[in-house]
Formats: structure tokens, sequence, C-alpha cells
């Protein structure tokens, strides 16, 4: 019998498993559906994207929610590669940004899922009768790992298509929600929407980039039982979790201890690196099985406690709104607007939403028709929210762009750091 239809079949069959936008399906709902196997492309929205994780999962065929907006030859690419790679042993693949901008797919096996979803729930305190609202995309790990999680656990999937505080509190007055996943900016609405966790609520997962501590007290404040988290795709979303610190106690960056079964270290360069049964076996396009040790992008330590701090970036990766952004991605997208010659792009720190994409760039179009030009063909998590037309871009000696002097240039304007006045798109 298949891993995940045992799954199914443990549960109370008259149990909801799933609550979608347009549906509600129970346990047995779920055995009774057939399956699809192969590559299963799913796209469209949060209905269409939960099913389809489900019916991948049942026909042993591999599941690839494609995120929204990929550059046609970035999609064509990744599904050629994913087509070679499906395979009944392959769960999931999900698409991130790579080292030099382009997407990479990350193939997540069921071992990996299965192992994550275990762990996941024995740190998190989740079980049968437990409902989790997940208003995460679900072509995001972070998103279609909780469906999973739900799924072996015998718990409830409460899926929104998309993010919106004033449908998360509805849940919350129709429903007992016990677990809910959250990036800091969606933390932020709901406090400045005044929206109060139920009784019910004993898990606020709040990963995916920065928490700062002046959010993290005003939510501790108004009640909301926070869980700091940190992972990565290539570990199927969750690697520490931090359970429900004291407003008083945290530390900003403590994301708290490994998953059981997970390591964490940090190598001579004080990049984290982690080892859990919840790595990838490897991206598309490559061959060999991931090493026992993944290295992340990040920098930081670990306490006499074994808790991890994330304190940087060890590369020119951004996080904007809980998503992972690429300069040379946006770059290579503005440069194809006409009147842009070049561009560069860098991040303006903020507390609650991390990077805000400020791009700087050559050419005649003025920044307000290039923000307009923007908002038609840009992702959200892509478009940058400030712009600078200046007449050079600043370039070191050997010709490449000066990230750290394009910072300087936004620095000379004084302009206004970005806040909650332009909110990146969640």
């Amino acid at each position: 019998m298949p891993l995940f239809s045992a799954w199914l079949r443990r549960a109370d069959p008259g149990a909801e498993a799933l609550v979608l936008p347009g549906q509600s399906l129970r346990y047995g709902e779920l055995l009774a559906r057939p399956g699809l196997g192969g590559l299963q492309v799913l796209e469209g929205d949060a209905d269409a994207l939960a099913l389809g994780l489900v019916d991948a999962a049942i026909g042993k065929g591999t599941a690839f929610p494609l995120p929204p907006g990929l550059p046609a030859d970035q999609r064509r690419r990744l599904l050629d590669l994913a087509a070679a790679a499906a395979e009944p042993r392959l769960a999931l693949v999900i698409a991130t940004s790579g080292s030099e901008g382009a997407p990479k797919g990350v193939r997540l096996p069921w071992r990996a899922v299965a192992a994550a979803s275990r762990m996941s729930a024995r740190s998190l305190r989740f079980g049968a009768g437990d409902a989790w609202l997940a208003c995460l995309p679900l072509h995001h790990v972070g998103g279609a790992m909780i469906v999973y999680r739900c799924l072996r656990a015998g718990a409830t999937a409460v899926i929104h298509d998309g993010f919106d505080a004033d449908a998360v509190a509805r849940e919350f007055a129709h429903r007992s929600i016990t677990h809910l996943s959250l990036v800091p900016p969606m933390l932020a609405r709901l406090l400045e929407a005044g929206v109060t966790p139920p009784p019910s609520l004993r898990c606020a997962l709040v990963g995916g980039a920065a928490l700062a501590l002046p959010l993290f007290r005003r939510a501790v404040a108004a009640g909301w039982p926070v869980c700091p988290t940190y992972g990565m795709t290539e570990t199927c979303a969750q690697a520490t979790v931090l359970w429900r610190p004291a407003a008083d106690a945290w530390q900003e960056g403590d994301v708290g201890a490994p998953l059981p079964g997970a390591c964490v270290a940090a190598d001579a360069d004080g990049v984290l690196c982690i080892a859990t049964p919840a790595r990838m076996a490897g991206y598309l396009g490559e061959t060999g099985r991931a090493p026992a040790w993944i290295a992340t992008r990040d920098l930081g330590r670990i306490d006499a406690a074994g808790h991890v701090h994330v304190t940087g970036r060890a590369d020119d990766m951004l996080v904007s709104a809980g998503v992972n952004v690429h300069p040379l991605d946006v770059e290579s997208r503005l440069v194809a607007c006409p009147g842009v010659r070049e561009a560069g792009v860098i991040g303006l720190r903020d507390l609650v939403w991390g990077d805000v994409i400020a791009a700087a760039y050559e050419g005649a179009i003025p920044e307000s028709e290039l923000d307009g030009w923007c908002r038609a063909h840009l992702p959200g998590a892509r478009r940058p929210r400030r712009f600078l037309r200046v007449a050079a871009l600043p370039r070191t000696a050997s010709g490449k762009l000066d990230r750290r002097a394009l910072g300087e240039l936004w620095c000379d304007e004084r302009r206004p750091v970005p806040g909650v006045a332009e909110r990146p798109a969640l």
C-alpha cells in the first residue's frame, strides 16, 4: 500500500481532511479519489493545487505546483527537467531561486516528506483533531507541507486562497484553528487589523524571513502564541522551532533547536548547514544524491543551549515578505522594459518586510512609468517598490555592478525606507 494512502486509511473516514475555498472533503472521500500518476503540473487556485497534491500522492505521481509568473523559457526548462525526474518515489518538486537568479527545481522524495511531517508533528504537538490554517501559497514548500503534515496526522488542513487578514479573522470565529503558519508581514497585518488569536490557537509558526524583536513583542503582548522557525525548501521547510518564547526572554534571530533527528551547525565561515532525514534528493537536472549536510545561504551560530541563531545572509539573495528573490532575476526582467538600458537591484531593510526591492537604472523611461510597467509585468514578490534613475550605475574596476555602492546611492538620495504604507504583495 502506498505510504500516502496508508496515512488516509488510518484516519477517521468521517473526519474533515481538506477545507478548501470551494469545497470540503473528508478522509473517506479522499480515499475514493482515483489518483494520478506521472508528473502532475499544478496551476490555478487553492482548490486545484491542494487536490492536485492529493491526487498525485494517491496515484504515485510527482506533484509540481508551479509559481505564477515564470518567464516562458524558465517554465519550459523546469518542466522538461521535471518530466525526466518524475517517478513514484518523488513526491514533490518545488521551484526556488537559484544562486545565479534562475529558479531551480528541488526534488523532495517521499522519505523526506514523511520524515518532515513526523518531526514537525512531534515538535509542534500536532495530531488528529487539530486544524492547521494554511494561507501561505501552495507552490511554496511552506504551504505544500501543511497539506502533507495534516493528512499524515489525521488532522484538518484549512486552505485559504492567499492571505487576507479579514478572512483569517472569520476563520477564527467559525472554526477551532489550532495551528497557523505565517511570514512576518502577515503577522504584522493581523496586528494592524486588530485580529485576536482564538483560545484554540496553540501555535503561530512564524518563519520564511527574519522576525524583528518589536514585531515579536507586539504579537506576544496581543496574545499570539508565536513560535519562531527556520528551514529551507531543501529541508521540506522546517528544520528548527522555538516553542512560544516569552516576550522578555527571546533574542532576535533565535529560531530554537533543531527538530528531533535534525542537526544544524555553522561551518568555518559561519554559514549554517543542516543535516536532516527531511533533506531533498537533489536539484532537477543534477545527478547523484544530495549531501548529508546541506549548506544554507544564511550566517549564524549555535548557542550553549543548542539554539540556532540566524545573523544574516551569506550571498546576494534577498528575502522579501518571506519570498527568496535574487537581484539578477529582477534585473534581467527590468532590462526587458523599453527605455531601460541597465538595472541594479538591492534590498532596502524594513523591520516588517525584510528586504523591499529597490531598483536603480540607466535609461530614458521616467521612474513613474517604470513603476507602472513593473506592476503589469512582474510578480508581486519580485516587483520593485522604489526606483532611482541614474546617469550611470556604479561599477567595480572589473566592470561588474558594485552592489555596495548601489546601496550608497539610496543613502545619498535620503529617500525614506519603505514601511507599511506600501506593502509588497504576499
